[in-house]
């Protein structure tokens, strides 16, 4: 298992690469990112420890969607049933993953809480402050506080659910290898940013705009068929996006 570094245009390709492979078996995939969501928000319910049981599943659904993913690049219908395979194959190293990145969402949410000392993004995400009330400048120092902090998480988790799945590299050395081919791949994934916000962020909102400037503002209904529109197709495309970065760098897998 070595890292591959890949040019900054193979990181533009991840995303069209992600298309390729949710065309190939839409709803097969569809239903696998469906249940993903369904089951991480459900869980999100139970009380007292429901968030936190959440953040530990992350980790090895992620890997599950990496195998449904892999199943879809090679032409096989993804199953439900590869959602569960890390936990059932790795359950010691996935459970890890899922209690490591548990307790490093819980220390960047508590960092970005300290950061918003005017108590603003507390309002805004709890809906006790109005639109007209908010003050950017007051929320702007917890988001890149987050920011920052979230970053080396991200890279250390974004290729370790497979490595520990497929490779049995167990938690550590998972991390590790995740964090070391994210940062001498740091070119690709700079690109790949940069095309992921202008497809899931720009576009969207150069559509929207259009619409409101041919419709006189009344697009209520468009925007909302619109948007549904955007998630079913944009969101399955990104998750999937996920394996291509991973194709690239590490291999098919097992």
């Amino acid at each position: 298992m070595q890292a591959r570094i890949v040019s900054g245009r193979g990181g533009v390709l991840w995303f069209l690469d992600g298309w390729r492979i949710f065309r190939k078996a839409m709803l097969g995939w569809l239903a696998m990112v469906a249940a993903y969501l369904l089951i991480t928000n459900l869980v999100v319910y139970v009380p007292v420890v429901g968030i936190f049981a959440a953040l530990v599943l992350v980790p090895p659904l992620s890997a599950g969607l990496m195998a449904g993913a892999r199943a879809a690049s090679r032409g096989a219908t993804p199953e439900l049933s590869l959602l569960f395979d890390p936990l059932r194959q790795e359950t010691r190293a996935q459970l890890m993953l899922g209690a490591v990145y548990m307790v490093s969402s819980v220390l960047v949410f508590f960092a970005m809480g300290l950061a918003d000392d005017s108590g603003q993004l507390r309002a805004m995400l709890g809906g006790k402050l109005k639109p007209e009330e908010l003050q950017p400048g007051e929320i702007l120092r917890p988001l890149i506080v987050a920011a920052v902090l979230y970053t080396p998480v991200m890279m250390a988790f974004w290729f370790a659910p497979p490595l520990a799945a497929w490779h049995s590299t167990g938690a550590a050395k998972a991390l590790f290898f995740s964090f070391y081919a994210c940062l001498v791949n740091w070119r690709a994934f700079l690109a790949y940013g940069a095309v992921t916000i202008a497809i899931l962020v720009v576009l969207p909102f150069f559509v929207l705009a259009l619409l409101v400037l041919l419709s006189g503002g009344a697009v209520q209904r468009s925007v909302t068929g619109l948007l549904l529109a955007l998630v079913i197709v944009l969101l399955p495309t990104l998750l999937a996006s996920f394996y291509a970065s991973y194709r690239d760098v590490f291999g098919e897998g097992s």
